[in-house]
């Protein structure tokens, strides 16, 4: 083939694979084969092979390519991503009309009607109708740059129908078939299972390396224009006629209509059929449908007036308590979880749930074979809401709580103004076990491929007792375990050794010092630099330091004076664990303006935290993006309750409104920022 048939060819091949992958991700009707498509893609690959010099960046063959990245860049966005206002019911609703109204002096408006997509806000630029660029929400102003994930996505085109330059809003997420995939893939490897879709979603753009982001199968609905040169609408209806016109995914369960009752027809419908979806969604965007209106009626300084977003109420399940489990945590604290019978709960089978502590099961009079009702507190965790008294058969048993631990049969203590009973043998094995689990994750030393299973077995063997254990482990030892042939071995052992690499305050976090999360492991790195130096520190010098209060340095000093800590230290030394402070982690910043459950979320903090401060609960809060106010309403999205909560709570709970308990709070923080 000569130059010009290559180039030709080559063109020819990148129209057709455009075409047809359109046809398959976006319109769900390929006309060829899978082995078709291939085969062109592998003729385009090899072209592109001996003449690199025309590799283009909108070439399908370079969604997958790039190598991975050491952080993400910053992007500034050519126009604000506002979050939405929140409605719970249709007295939200119709003050929400009723306000569209009087500002607009129309006594009767159009809206649109869109799926909310339970995933990550994204936008995406084209110039010349050729994708440059892809970046997170962050904080509404200033993203991170993810085109390179982004362009994994096989229903985002990297080149459009129109040569037109424009930014376009829209929502990544996992659908529900690739959630099951890879939690299943997660679940063998002994790995952290995903909370949800969109945690999957999120995570997966967020990976520095592009190729862990196409593994994941993830896809994308885009609902709006940031900016647009040359082209002008008269309603958003026309504009996503547009964007479907170019090539971009819409989605087509999006309705028009031009009466109140109709939105409320719209989110009945879907609040009964949202199961049926091959997604996640949690509610319903409403917007104003007429341009010139939404310009009229303008923005505030978080959010349009001219949308809302309907938010479904947490759905509930009733189901049977067969028996109620005790885990003990790394810190000793028992915790009681109620173990069920399965049942289909917000598109996932729920088959355990949160009991929080002994006073939990006492005030909501629970036994062991009541039917009770259960929902996911903020869509997240399971919890036991109610009990159906009315069913009880007389067969049900009362549950005590243990006298003694589980695990090492010491006796369980409650320590001053705690709720929570706690194991306070430090030889605990649970804890140990626990602890290990921690030490090993990724907010910690991130020791890939050793999750839960993984040491839990490593532990019934004998070959851990602690966290140094780790690293004299063997081949041959390692080989002899459940699902652990040469390769999962090998992977494993890279992975250890590759931890010791971490810097300072990786480890620190992972030895999991009470009262000490990634942020206060961070400073404390940072000022003492190296480990001798913090095992020389004293309780005066530590509070010293800016954000270390006496609560901390207490119990720095108490952890690192013991001897076998001391001894656990030596042991991680001589295995060439990294005992020095390498410089703040880059990504630090991004996270914590990433769009995360809390984001855009109004929520109340009452009673007193363990972990951290509530001023310091606060402004992590407010960091994530959060709107923390001091009283409880029905726009409160959650209340985070501590112990001794009074009347806020007592308000929360007559209010509806979703309340997490510390454990829940630090369970949905990200690990950077874990306290």
């Amino acid at each position: 083939m000569n130059v010009s048939d290559a180039k030709r060819r080559i063109e020819e091949l990148r129209e057709l694979l455009q075409e047809h992958n359109y046809r398959y991700y976006v319109l769900d009707d390929p006309i060829i084969s899978d082995s078709q498509y291939d085969q062109w893609l592998k003729e385009l690959n090899a072209l592109e092979a001996e003449h690199p010099e025309w590799i283009t960046p909108d070439s399908p063959t370079q969604r997958v390519g790039a190598e991975p990245l050491p952080f993400f860049e910053k992007v500034e966005h050519l126009s604000p991503m506002l979050s939405l206002g929140n409605a719970f019911n249709e007295q939200d609703l119709r003050e929400f009309d009723e306000r569209v109204r009087k500002a607009t002096d129309h006594p009767r408006i159009s809206y649109v009607c869109e799926l909310k997509i339970d995933g990550l806000a994204v936008s995406l630029r084209y110039e010349e109708g050729k994708f440059v660029q892809g970046s997170t929400r962050g904080d509404g102003v200033i993203g991170e740059d993810i085109t390179q994930n982004l362009k994994t996505i096989r229903s985002l085109p990297l080149r459009l129908n129109e040569p037109v330059t424009l930014e376009v809003r829209g929502e990544a997420y996992m659908p529900r078939k690739a959630f099951e995939r890879l939690n299943t893939e997660r679940e063998r490897k002994g790995e952290p299972l995903f909370a949800n879709p969109r945690n999957a979603g999120a995570g997966s753009l967020r990976q520095l390396d592009p190729r862990l982001a196409a593994e994941r199968s993830l896809d994308i609905f885009l609902y709006g224009i940031g900016e647009l040169k040359g082209k002008t609408f008269a309603t958003h209806t026309e504009s996503l006629d547009y964007l479907a016109q170019c090539g971009l995914k819409v989605n087509p369960e999006r309705r028009t209509v031009n009466q109140f009752e109709e939105v409320l027809d719209y989110i009945a419908y879907w609040s009964e059929h949202r199961a049926e979806l091959g997604y996640e969604i949690d509610g319903i965007v409403i917007k104003v449908d007429d341009l010139k209106l939404r310009e009229q009626m303008g923005n505030t300084a978080k959010s349009p007036r001219w949308a809302i977003a309907y938010k479904f109420p947490a759905e509930e399940v009733s189901t049977v308590l067969k028996a109620i489990d005790l885990n003990i945590g790394r810190t000793g604290v028992v915790t009681p979880t109620a173990i069920l019978e399965p049942v289909s709960l917000a598109g996932t089978t729920v088959q355990r749930a949160t009991l929080h502590n002994e006073d939990f099961i006492r005030d909501k009079e629970i036994m062991i074979g009541d039917h009770v009702i259960i929902k996911k507190a903020g869509d997240i965790i399971p919890e036991v809401v109610s009990v159906l008294k009315e069913r009880r058969t007389g067969a049900e048993q009362i549950f005590d709580m243990p006298t003694e631990c589980p695990e090492c049969h010491s006796q369980l203590v409650r320590l001053e103004e705690e709720v929570a009973l706690r194991c306070i043998n430090p030889q605990c094995p649970a804890q140990t076990r626990e602890g290990i689990i921690h030490f090993v994750s990724r907010g910690a030393m991130n020791i890939e491929g050793v999750g839960e299973k993984v040491v839990t077995q490593l532990f019934q063997h004998g070959l851990v007792r602690g966290v140094a254990d780790l690293y004299f482990l063997k081949k041959e030892d390692l080989l002899s375990l459940e699902r652990m042939g040469e390769r999962s071995v090998q992977n494993l052992l890279t992975a250890i050794e590759a931890s010791k690499e971490n810097s300072l305050e990786r480890l620190l976090f992972g030895l999991g010092i009470r009262f000490v999360g990634s942020k206060g492991a961070r400073i404390l790195a940072e000022h003492f630099k190296t480990m001798d130096a913090m095992l020389e520190a004293t309780e005066e010098e530590l509070i010293q330091i800016e954000e270390i209060g006496p609560k901390v340095a207490d119990s720095v000093v108490t952890y690192l004076e013991k001897p076998e800590v001391r001894k656990m230290i030596h042991r991680l030394q001589e295995a060439g664990v990294n005992m020095e402070f390498q410089g703040a982690t880059p990504l630090a910043p991004e996270i914590l303006a990433e769009e995360h459950l809390f984001t855009g979320k109004t929520i109340v903090i009452t009673g007193t935290l363990e972990r951290m401060s509530r001023n310091e609960a606060k402004e992590l809060l407010e960091s994530l993006g959060a709107n923390v106010t001091g009283s409880v309403s029905k726009k409160t999205d959650y209340v985070i309750a501590g112990e001794k909560a009074g009347s806020k709570l007592d308000k929360a709970n007559k209010l509806g409104v979703t309340v997490l308990n510390e454990e829940e709070f630090v369970a949905q923080l990200p690990e950077l920022v874990k306290g």
